[in-house]
């Protein structure tokens, strides 16, 4: 089997590396290249040795220049609507794991979705994406049940959004069953008694947690809760590559992680 051949976008940053490290141990991909922004310090620098995995004779680079099956979005976006239009021009598969797009930018993956293969994920957890599918399920069985919702994230001090991308899609999938229609960030002060339509988002940024998630259904005398933690990012990197392999081929179209699991 001939091995996949990837581009890592994003690749002198903390995902950006494990996924170099990860991807050059893996027997059924390539790292072919490593891409991060312009004007980065580390441009010229050996991918490997900047991921601690040793010399792979692919340095970071600001552009594309060899060919590859499937390009890996771990960055910002900015940068990932500059990657975004790099694929569809060159028609590429994209893995696209970056979050906190604007509404604009995710027209703009939806549309770019017409004409190359994407798998778009606000996480590449297998477990996180599991647990989504366990929260739809409990949101259509729960949904007359006199149920409220309260979603509580758990992140590393240098996360810039808040609330996490994945927490916001967990309550997206909720909603869609239980049919809240507000939400709500912490509270404070006197904001009088809970609206039921109302979904809670808790955002808690501590150390150097890799993320934590908890969905909380409460009823009157009973609660259910679902529970996912990442104990490191190697969760997330071996998703995306997961995702890798499973993009290469595919036809135009937009994924998720939902396909790669077969859920």
């Amino acid at each position: 089997m001939t091995a996949i051949r990837i581009a890592i976008h994003g690749a002198a940053g903390r995902m950006g590396r494990r996924l170099v490290a990860l991807g050059a141990a893996d027997t059924q991909l390539t790292v072919a290249a490593a891409l991060e922004s312009p004007g980065h310090p580390l441009l010229g620098d050996d991918a490997g040795i900047v991921a601690g995995a040793g010399a792979l004779g692919v340095h970071l680079a600001a552009e594309l220049f060899v060919p590859v099956d499937v390009v890996i979005d771990f960055s910002v976006p900015q940068a990932a609507a500059r990657i975004l239009e790099t694929c569809r021009q060159n028609r590429l598969p994209l893995v696209l794991a970056t979050t906190s797009f604007e509404p604009a930018q995710i027209e703009k993956i939806r549309a770019a979705a017409k004409e190359i293969p994407l798998l778009w994920s606000p996480s590449m957890s297998m477990a996180v994406n599991l647990a989504m599918k366990l929260c739809e399920l409990a949101g259509k069985v729960l949904a007359d049940k006199d149920a409220d919702v309260e979603i509580l994230e758990r992140h590393h001090r240098f996360k810039e959004d808040s609330p996490s991308g994945t927490a916001l899609k967990f309550g997206e999938i909720i909603a869609r069953q239980m049919g809240q229609t507000q939400q709500v960030h912490g509270r404070s002060g006197r904001p009088g008694k809970r609206p039921h339509d109302q979904i809670g988002y808790h955002a808690i940024r501590v150390g150097d947690n890799p993320g934590e998630h908890t969905v909380v259904f409460a009823m009157l005398g009973e609660t259910l809760e679902l529970t996912v933690r990442a104990s490191n990012r190697d969760c997330y990197a071996q998703g995306a590559l997961a995702a890798a392999k499973f993009l290469a081929g595919k036809p135009a179209g937009l994924y998720g992680m939902s396909d790669v699991l077969g859920l």
